[in-house]
């Protein structure tokens, strides 16, 4: 797989690129990526990026000029993604869409954002939460991540990922490691039985319990088997 990141800031990217998994995938070639100072595009002696918005306003906007011209130099690539608070949820079954791609573009603004001629250029628009970042790298490193991992090889045991929170519509059940106990707080006794088929069965139900308390809303979308479909029932009782 093959990312390209243009923004105006790499030196935000690159220490991120140069650190675990990602650093690792980068040296045994399983993804590479590319990042593309926007400012290299940029006009005249100070290459200027951005300008102040037609019809007044606070802030600046990416001129089309500079940021086409950095896209045209990069494609061509099976996605050209704006990171936008504006654009479509990013979710997991998206970013297992994105994964069997080739090369994706990732196209991060800062200010007030791109010039909105830049859309016509770009294949979707994706936003990472309800909420607004000083720019865009964020956002694409966030998407960068939840799709490498899911590149064959990338993480060491491809059993972690399959059951990750969103991959059947639920959020991931809770994890315990060593002591035993801690400060009064013990790991719940199934985990410590040695009974596989117990110790799924709880995880099932306390991945479903976690959902139905913290996202209640992934519950009815969620892919849910007869047994969790009866406990699902058992816990609703159980308010």
């Amino acid at each position: 797989m093959r990312y390209t990141i243009l923004t105006l800031f790499p030196g935000l990217i690159r220490p991120w690129l140069s650190e675990s998994l990602l650093k690792k995938a980068q040296e045994r070639g399983l993804i590479q990526v590319e990042v593309v100072d926007l400012r290299a595009y940029g006009l005249g002696r100070h290459r200027t990026v951005d300008d102040t918005p037609y019809g007044g306003g606070a802030g600046m906007v990416i001129r089309p000029d500079v940021a086409v011209a950095a896209l045209e130099a990069v494609l061509p690539a099976d996605e050209v993604i704006l990171l936008s608070p504006a654009g479509e949820p990013f979710t997991q079954r998206v970013a297992e869409e994105l994964a069997q791609r080739d090369h994706l573009v990732l196209l991060s603004g800062r200010y007030e954002g791109f010039d909105a001629r830049v859309e016509a250029f770009v294949t979707r628009s994706l936003s990472i939460g309800d909420y607004v970042l000083m720019g865009g790298e964020v956002a694409a490193l966030a998407v960068l991540e939840a799709t490498a991992r899911l590149i064959p090889g990338v993480i060491g045991d491809p059993e972690s990922h399959r059951r990750d929170s969103f991959v059947r519509g639920l959020l991931d059940h809770p994890h315990y490691t060593r002591p035993p106990e801690f400060r009064g707080l013990r790991v719940p006794e199934v985990l410590l039985s040695g009974n596989h088929p117990e110790v799924d069965r709880w995880r099932r139900q306390e991945a479903l319990r976690k959902t139905l308390s913290v996202r209640p809303e992934l519950v009815r979308e969620a892919r849910l088997g007869p047994l969790e479909v009866a406990w699902l029932a058992e816990m609703d009782r159980e308010g």
